[in-house]
């Protein structure tokens, strides 16, 4: 068994006004020292051992459907489960 860890955050490029958002509640809180906001996304997946190729197969999610590749970039960390 794989658990595959996905982050999911905006392009540099695109703005996010969510984060924007955030960062303008803390500076309200009077935390000031917070220069930048970015919001993203995290999952978690648990995959079958079986997969030949986990990679790959991830791969092909991200892209076709857990991240917006036109918005949005994504990495993963993929940790093979050892039953204990």
């Amino acid at each position: 068994m794989y658990k595959v860890k996905v982050y999911i955050t905006l392009r540099e490029s695109v703005l996010d006004p969510q984060g924007s958002a955030v960062q303008s509640s803390l500076h309200a809180l009077t935390y000031n020292e917070v220069q930048e906001v970015r919001i993203g996304k995290y999952m978690e997946l648990t995959l079958a051992k079986n997969e030949k190729d986990v990679e790959l197969r991830v791969k092909e999610m991200c892209e076709k459907l857990l991240a917006n590749t036109v918005i949005e970039d994504y990495r993963y960390e993929i940790e093979e489960v050892v039953p204990s």
